[in-house]
């Protein structure tokens, strides 16, 4: 595997998910009970979004630096954009948390994360990260094993944010469903977050009909394009699939994700969001 993420970190594609994750977050936190939250693929922790790498591609100029000039946002993106704020200087932006260090921040001294990442110079870095921090147990191993390591948590709440980078394409799509389906059976209450790239969006419809036959009470979709999807050649947008998701998010997050399609609007933005499964539209929170 070859792909970093510092080369993507703050695009279009991190602005969704992580807005999304947070709010998935703090859903749990309305609870006062312990939850935990196992990211299967970590990356590093933290980026520079004005580095070497960031800089040769500039995503992040049509990402999170869209998204700080504005004053007034929704209430979920308003919230990301502050978690990002709190790992740079006042004022300026040059560092981007990646999901685990959004999740550390938001940890309660009951709750837990656990960090899986094959990549050995990105493990060392995501292990130095949190190398002081008791909340967060790092693992240098296959995050998708963790799935029937770790479930179900002692705690019998929390997420799993499934985020791989899809070098493997339709091979990744499938490891996805496999683990999904053994991560329901060892626990079918719990939370799952799955990031996926949209190059086009029929080539998508295929692991969506197989995800319908997953053992969960509803599955919600939420996507934001930033182009149209019909090039094969480059990521034209994203998408969220939240197994057995919060009551509510839907319409929570509506205008979240409308304001993210028109700031980040590269010649046909959208976003949808809709239901592949459902039971009375909620499940668990």
């Amino acid at each position: 595997m070859n792909y970093l993420h510092s080369f993507h970190a703050g695009n279009h594609a991190d602005v969704l998910k992580h807005t999304v994750l947070l709010y998935l977050i703090n859903r749990l936190k309305r609870k006062e009970k312990p939850f935990f939250v196992l990211d299967t693929h970590a990356g590093r922790g933290q980026y520079l979004i004005q580095g070497d790498h960031a800089n040769k591609t500039g995503e992040a100029l049509q990402g999170i630096f869209k998204m700080i000039v504005l004053k007034k946002l929704p209430e979920g993106l308003n919230f990301y954009l502050k978690q990002v704020e709190r790992v740079n200087p006042v004022g300026s932006l040059l560092n981007y948390p990646g999901s685990p260090v959004l999740i550390a921040q938001q940890l309660r001294k009951e709750d837990r994360l656990y960090c899986y990442e094959t990549q050995k110079g990105e493990y060392d870095l995501l292990k130095q990260m949190f190398a002081h921090d008791d909340n967060v147990t790092t693992q240098h191993s296959d995050g998708y094993q963790a799935l029937k390591a770790l479930l179900p948590p002692k705690e019998r709440r929390g997420l799993v944010l499934i985020d791989p980078p899809y070098e493997a394409q339709e091979q990744e799509f499938n490891q996805i469903l496999e683990a999904l389906e053994q991560g329901l059976q060892r626990w079918p209450t719990g939370q799952y977050a799955i990031w996926y790239p949209i190059k086009q969006g029929s080539s998508l419809k295929a692991f969506f009909r197989k995800a319908t036959v997953l053992n969960c009470k509803s599955i919600l979709l939420m996507e934001v394009l930033v182009r149209p999807d019909n090039s094969p050649l480059r990521m034209n947008g994203s998408g969220m699939m939240i197994i057995n998701p919060p009551f509510e998010i839907d319409s929570d997050l509506k205008d979240a994700l409308f304001e993210m399609s028109r700031l980040m609007d590269d010649g046909g933005s959208n976003y949808s969001i809709r239901w592949l499964s459902s039971e009375n539209e909620a499940s668990l929170s």
